[in-house]
């Protein structure tokens, strides 16, 4: 696997990195250089195309509405297009939050403003209403595996006051404790193809590892559809979503 090259394209790292968004890109570097895999990582700006290279995976990370505004034009043109093209054509896509609010079909500001996003969901974002409260703290959700229907269990933390609505798009999750999309259907995050969207910031995949290595397999099958990833000790990552996930539990 040595002759292996990953592409970690780190969408708007300079300002969609809210609670440490950049430890999804720190933990998917690691556990494929454990592998023996070779990983590029790429800071994709304003103004910046994008370029895959067939071995890929691009991140979104959280932001406020100045910077998710500045996004949205940014996107609106051939960037965006080239965003959805690529999940249609089976590339890996992760979008956290801010990211994942800009991965459906708008997102409505605090004042009104409806910002366009890319459409790869079919889903919107509004603000909170009055008296809705900003949904905030750690989240346990079951996830479905993609290949063979395996149920996990995935732990993080969601800090929102936005209300994701969504159409004709999967849930990521099914929320146990916590809020989710909108703190009312149990939904969380969204799901299509090889895309993935979700409100649980940056230590989601350093808690998860299985999730990790989903995610970095859906990429390396791009190029090697037979590929398999050695397994690692993941004693300490597992104690520690033990832990987490039982005390959400009670």
């Amino acid at each position: 696997m040595g002759r292996t090259r990953l592409t970690i394209h780190h969408l708007y790292a300079d300002m969609m990195n809210l609670y440490g968004d950049r430890g999804n890109v720190i933990a998917l570097r690691k556990r494929a250089e454990w592998r023996g895999i070779s990983v590029e990582v790429l800071d994709v700006g304003l103004g910046e195309g994008l370029r895959p290279t067939g071995c890929d995976l691009f991140l979104f990370g959280g932001g406020q509405d100045r910077e998710q505004a500045l996004l949205a034009s940014d996107l609106s043109g051939t960037k965006g297009a080239d965003l959805r093209a690529i999940v249609e054509n089976g590339g890996v896509v992760l979008g956290v939050c801010g990211g994942y609010q800009l991965m459906g079909h708008h997102y409505e500001t605090l004042e009104g403003e409806k910002l366009p996003g890319v459409g790869i969901f079919d889903m919107y974002t509004r603000p909170g209403r009055p008296g809705e409260a900003r949904l905030i703290g750690n989240v346990l959700a079951r996830v479905r595996s993609p290949e063979g229907g395996d149920v996990h269990e995935i732990a993080g933390f969601e800090n929102h006051g936005g209300r994701t609505e969504l159409g004709e798009t999967e849930p990521f999750a099914q929320v146990i404790a916590g809020h989710g999309n909108n703190g009312r259907d149990g939904a969380e995050g969204a799901r299509r193809l090889n895309a993935y969207g979700t409100y649980l910031h940056g230590s989601l995949l350093p808690k998860n590892p299985w999730l990790t290595d989903q995610l970095l397999l859906n990429a390396l099958r791009q190029v090697d559809e037979n590929i398999e990833l050695e397994p690692l000790d993941d004693a300490v990552e597992l104690d520690a979503f033990s832990s987490m996930a039982e005390r959400l539990r009670g």
